[in-house]
């Protein structure tokens, strides 16, 4: 069984892009009044090439992204992503440009559906978070709880109880 299912609203294309890069600030976090949390950073990417004259690697033009992230995403990342890091990020590209009195310019923001280390440069450890919604939900009785335990008596198998499990997870956006 494949859980990738295509986007049929067309409506709703958009402009997606995957980055990979440093992180140039320590990420910023708000909550708004209406309780939405926000988490934003800027993203330093640069391309390299090898100077085979030289022998050496030499960096090319550095390109600036601001990453902004919501919900648990942004409340993971908070806890997560510093300053320094080596991060790959996805989501909806957006372009603005600006203008205040003689100065203008342009804006290259990333709505990121995802962001993460990026293992090229090192290691990371994996720590699941669980939602307030979804523990809410859980304490009382009207959600499963997505981290139990198959029972031992389950005839199933491993797949299937792993795509049932998926299946059963619920995920408060």
């Amino acid at each position: 069984m494949s859980f990738w299912r295509p986007c049929r609203d067309t409506r709703r294309m958009t402009d997606m892009i995957t980055l990979t890069g440093l992180v140039a600030t320590q990420p910023k976090h708000l909550v708004t009044s209406e309780g939405l949390s926000i988490t934003s950073f800027r993203l330093a990417s640069t391309q390299r090439r090898f100077d085979r004259s030289q022998e050496r690697w030499i960096d090319g033009d550095t390109n600036w992204y601001t990453i902004t992230t919501f919900r648990q995403l942004a409340i993971n990342v908070v806890g997560s992503v510093h300053k320094g890091d080596r991060v790959i990020a996805t989501g909806r590209l957006r372009i603005r440009d600006w203008t205040t009195g003689e100065k203008a310019g342009t804006n290259i923001e990333v709505d990121a559906d995802a962001v993460g280390p990026d293992l090229l440069w090192g290691t990371a450890v994996f720590t699941r978070s669980i939602s307030t919604a979804v523990v809410e939900s859980a304490v009382a009785g009207t959600a499963p709880d997505p981290v139990a335990p198959l029972a031992d008596d389950d005839e199933t198998s491993d797949e299937e109880a792993t795509e049932e499990s998926l299946d059963s997870l619920t995920v408060p956006f």
